[in-house]
C-alpha cells in the first residue's frame, strides 16, 4: 500500500525547474502551481507582460494532486442549495459556469495535443437512503429546468443497486498532474518563466506594486495571483468566517472491470467513486477540519461505510468550503487576486478561475464576477451552517491549546522538551527517531501525528509536515524539523 495519490505515483516527474535566486519585477506574479495557477499561467500564453509562477514546493504537489479528478458540473445537490439562498437566475448562473468550464478544458486538451487519461464520462448523483429519494428529485428537476437532459436509475453502471438517482452526460475524466505539467510546458517563454521550491514569505503593499520575499530574494510586482489552497497573508480578510477546512480520505482499490463513469451520493457520509484504469477510486470520511484529528478512525470510518478493506492506495485532501457554497476568485484588493474556495469541485472551477482572473486582469467584463466576487456579502440567515462554522473555528484552535501533545496511537509519537522547546518525537519501524517541534508556526497550534500517512497535522488550519518536518502544505510556509 502507497501512501500517495495514484496521480502522484502515474505521472512522468522528470520536468524540474530551478528555484528564484535573483531579484526579478514581473508584471504578473502566480502564487501557487496547482490547477488554478497552472491554468492562469496557460492563459497568458501569448501575452508580452512579463509573469512568474511561483510555487513552495513542485508543480502540481499540493491539492490538486489529491483530488478525485472528475470534471462535472453534477456537485451533489448544489443546484438546490443555491436555489434557496440566491434564487433560480444565480443557481443556472453557477450551472452555466460550470458547464462553460468543462468547454475550456476540453478545448485545451484537443487543442494542444495534451495526453492527460481524458475521457468523457456519464455523472450520476444518487442516495441509498428513501428518506433522501425527494431531495434527489428536487435535484432533478432543477438540472432539468436548465434544458440539460437527465435521466433517472435504479443503478449504477458497475451493477451497485441505488433508492433513486440520476445521470448526465457530457462530463469528464482526466489525470490532474499531467494535465497541470502539460499546460506549463507549453506556456514557459522568455517573459513566462516558473520557479519551484519558492515560498513567498511576506507581501508588501508599495504604490503601484506589490513586494513579495522569499526566503533569499525579492519579486516586485505589480499584479498577484494569490492561487492558493489556504492564503496565508489574509488575516485581514475574516476568512475563518467565510470558510471552513473539510479533510477526506480517498483510496484506490485493483478491480477487474473498470467502468467509464462517475457518481457521487446525495447523503453523509459521503461516497465518491470513479475509475482509473484497473483501479476504482474512492473518496469518504469528508469532514470539519475540525473535527478530523483521528486519521485512523477516519480510514475506519470509511472502510466501514464503503466496504473497502483492500487498498493498494490511501491518503487524504483539504478542501476549503465556502459558507454559501460559491468559491471566492476576484480582487479582495487593488491588483490582488484571490482564487480559492472551490468546495470540493477544484478541478471545474480552478480552470473556470484562469479566464476570469484574465478578464479581471485585463479590464474585460466577465459575467460570472459578481457571483464569486470575495467581498461579496453573506446572507446570514440563509447560511445553516454559519454558526457551526464560527464554533468549529474557535473549537479548533481552542482544542489545539489546551489538549497538547493530542496523540492516538499507544505512545508513538511521544511528546517532551528538549533544551525548554517542545518537541514530538517519531520512531518508525526501523527504530529510527524522527523529532519536530510540536507547534505549528502559522498561529502556534499543537501539532497530531496522521498515522495513516506519517506525518504531522495542523489540526486549525491544515498545514502538514512529513516526518522530519519539511512542510509540505499550507498555510505554513516553515518548515519544523527539530535542530
Amino acid at each position: 500500500m502507497k501512501n500517495i495519490s495514484i496521480w502522484q505515483d502515474t505521472v512522468n516527474d522528470s520536468d524540474k525547474y530551478e528555484a528564484l535566486n535573483e531579484n526579478i519585477d514581473v508584471d504578473i506574479l502566480i502564487i501557487g502551481g496547482g490547477i488554478t495557477g497552472c491554468s492562469t499561467f496557460y492563459q497568458f500564453r501569448d501575452d508580452n507582460r512579463k509573469i512568474a509562477l511561483v510555487e513552495k514546493n513542485r508543480i502540481g504537489s499540493g491539492a490538486s494532486s489529491r483530488s478525485s479528478a472528475k470534471i462535472t458540473f453534477l456537485q451533489e445537490d448544489i443546484y438546490t442549495r443555491l436555489k434557496y439562498i440566491f434564487g433560480r437566475d444565480k443557481s443556472y448562473l453557477y450551472y452555466r459556469s460550470q458547464k462553460e468550464a468543462l468547454k475550456i478544458v476540453s478545448d485545451i486538451v484537443k487543442n494542444e495535443n495534451i495526453d492527460c487519461d481524458f475521457k468523457k464520462s456519464k455523472s450520476y448523483l444518487y442516495t441509498l437512503d428513501s428518506l433522501n429519494v425527494k431531495k434527489i428529485d428536487k435535484e432533478r428537476n432543477i438540472v432539468s429546468s436548465f434544458r440539460e437532459k437527465t435521466t433517472p436509475i435504479k443503478k449504477l453502471p458497475n451493477g451497485m443497486r441505488v433508492e433513486a438517482g440520476f445521470y448526465v452526460n457530457d462530463t469528464y475524466i482526466f489525470h490532474p498532474l499531467k494535465f497541470i505539467k502539460e499546460i506549463v510546458k507549453k506556456s514557459i517563454s522568455l517573459n513566462h518563466r516558473v520557479y519551484e521550491n519558492t515560498k513567498i514569505i511576506k507581501t508588501e503593499k508599495e504604490d503601484n506594486y506589490f513586494k513579495c520575499y522569499t526566503e533569499k530574494n525579492i519579486i516586485k510586482a505589480k499584479k498577484i495571483v494569490l492561487a492558493l489552497h489556504y492564503p496565508y497573508f489574509l488575516l485581514p480578510y475574516l476568512m475563518p468566517l467565510k470558510c471552513y477546512l473539510e479533510k477526506s480520505f480517498l483510496v484506490c482499490s485493483s478491480v477487474n472491470s473498470s467502468y467509464d463513469f462517475n457518481a457521487i451520493n446525495i447523503e453523509k457520509p459521503l461516497k465518491s467513486m470513479r475509475y482509473y484504469n484497473n483501479y476504482l477510486l474512492t473518496v469518504s470520511s469528508s469532514t470539519n477540519l475540525a473535527f478530523a484529528s483521528n486519521s485512523r478512525m477516519m480510514l475506519d470510518d470509511l472502510e466501514d461505510s464503503t466496504g473497502i478493506t483492500n487498498y493498494d492506495y490511501v491518503w487524504s485532501n483539504y478542501d476549503l468550503m465556502t459558507l454559501d457554497h460559491l468559491p471566492l476568485i476576484g480582487f479582495i484588493d487593488d491588483n490582488l487576486i484571490l482564487s480559492t474556495g472551490y468546495n470540493t469541485w477544484g478541478n471545474s472551477n480552478g480552470i473556470l478561475a484562469s479566464t476570469i482572473i484574465k478578464d479581471l486582469i485585463n479590464n474585460k467584463y466577465n459575467i460570472y464576477k459578481e457571483l464569486f466576487d470575495p467581498r461579496r456579502a453573506f446572507n446570514k440567515q440563509k447560511l445553516i451552517n454559519y454558526p457551526l462554522n464560527i464554533f468549529s473555528n474557535i473549537y479548533s484552535f481552542i482544542d489545539s491549546k489546551v489538549n497538547k501533545n493530542k496523540t492516538f496511537y499507544n505512545g508513538n509519537p511521544r511528546f517532551t522538551r528538549i533544551n525548554g522547546s517542545a518537541v514530538a518525537i517519531y520512531k518508525d519501524d526501523k527504530g529510527n527517531e524522527h523529532i519536530v517541534y510540536n507547534k505549528c508556526p502559522h498561529l502556534k497550534c499543537s501539532l497530531v501525528f496522521n498515522e495513516v500517512e506519517k506525518t504531522w497535522d495542523c489540526p486549525c488550519h491544515g498545514s502538514r509536515f512529513d516526518l522530519d518536518g519539511k512542510c509540505i502544505m499550507g498555510p505554513s510556509n516553515y518548515d519544523i524539523g527539530y535542530k
